[in-house]
């Protein structure tokens, strides 16, 4: 089963997505560390591909995604995963459960912020660990009131970030940013963002040289640091519920 694009959801193999895959895949990468043997839940798995990268590390792994086609299109793919689907409102999950709750580049869609950081709080086993990743309001719409994506609902900034988790009675082990490496700071005179939006707003073929340069993109290309947080792409945090 093949689904749909949707110009929110990423996936692998396709050509014009590829830098954005590798932005989402760097986190999954340098998170695995905390999912060693460990029982995690995806909430909001989308395509599946991180819950599968993350079952290179865990015990097993639970792929939460609301959406019945994207669940059907998880548990057909990558049958190593328990796939279940269900509202991040009201996790489908026992209570003290689970050693780690990954939810990367999705807590942006959620209206509900606070219930959803309440139910991963419910789920977690003491000294259980909260993964969230997210794009950092203060770069992703800039001066802007309201999400420029018209599929994110509330971005946040920061130390907006880290309220919230400590609000919800996390302790806060990292609060990282995700930026581009040096290449990608050269590559396309720094502008691999902006040519990719440019394209897709004019609805023009892709010129050769974007793709091209789009395609190049690896995760070495990334890298995830403590520094100048509010100048990041995303943003990256583990919390520990006490």
């Amino acid at each position: 089963m093949t689904l749909p694009l949707t110009g929110e959801r990423t996936v692998p193999g396709i050509a014009e997505e590829n830098y954005w895959f590798r932005r989402h895949e760097v986190a999954y990468l340098d998170l695995l560390g905390h999912c060693t043997d460990a029982v995690v839940l995806e909430a909001g798995c989308g395509e599946g591909y991180g819950a599968q990268l993350i079952r290179r590390a865990a015990r097993r792994v639970i792929a939460l995604d609301y959406d019945e086609l994207t669940a059907a299109h998880v548990a057909g793919k990558y049958p190593s995963l328990d796939v279940l689907r269900g509202n991040l409102a009201s996790l489908p999950i026992a209570g003290s459960s689970v050693d780690v709750v990954a939810n990367l580049q999705v807590i942006e869609h959620l209206w509900d912020q606070e219930g959803f950081l309440a139910e991963c709080f419910r789920v977690l086993r003491p000294g259980g660990r909260l993964i969230v990743t997210t794009p950092n309001r203060l770069t992703f719409s800039p001066g802007l009131d309201k999400p420029l994506n018209p599929f994110h609902t509330r971005e946040l900034a920061p130390s907006e970030l880290n309220d919230l988790l400590v609000e919800a009675g996390f302790t806060v082990e990292l609060l990282a940013g995700l930026r581009h490496g040096p290449r990608l700071e050269s590559l396309l005179d720094g502008e691999i963002i902006e040519r990719q939006v440019e394209v897709a707003v004019s609805g023009e073929p892709w010129p050769a040289e974007l793709l091209a340069a789009v395609e190049s993109v690896t995760c070495a290309d990334f890298e995830i640091t403590t520094r100048d947080l509010d100048t990041s792409l995303d943003l990256v945090s583990v919390a520990v519920r006490p």
